[in-house]
């Protein structure tokens, strides 16, 4: 018998948005957004914070993908650039994402590109901003 891993436990009624109940019920669901437990999210979000180059944000991307199934988007917004509010950083819909935790990875990646602005410019760059 093996154990099941812990899942995300339940949002409080009326405090999030995310159908974690709907996903539970849905037998063909895919449950690996429910693996990201509170205690995991913390351990994510500091990691964002931590980023050291724009290639261990990629894996960081791809690793969040592969694991549980989240993707994420970040490019220079439509208007200039000239804080790491300029980027735009969007995760694309997720049954079973909580709302909270939608706004805490965008503001962690932020976190991480300010203590290291170089990843900032290494992402403008290659959006052919900076002339590459």
């Amino acid at each position: 018998m093996t154990a099941s891993p812990p899942l995300r436990q339940p949002c409080p009624p009326g405090a999030c948005d995310c159908g974690r109940d709907a996903l539970l019920e849905n037998p063909g669901a895919d449950l690996r957004i429910l693996l990201l437990t509170r205690q995991e999210e913390k351990r994510l979000l500091e990691r964002l914070e931590r980023l050291q180059s724009l290639e261990d944000l990629e894996r960081l991307q791809q690793r969040m993908y592969e694991q549980l199934g989240l993707r994420l988007h970040i490019a220079p917004g439509i208007n200039e650039v000239r804080t790491m509010r300029g980027f735009e950083i969007r995760i694309d819909p997720l049954p079973g994402l909580c709302r909270k935790t939608r706004q805490s990875i965008p503001a962690a990646i932020r976190r991480g590109l300010e203590n290291h602005p170089e990843i900032a410019y290494r992402l403008l760059d290659a959006h052919d901003l900076l002339g590459g």
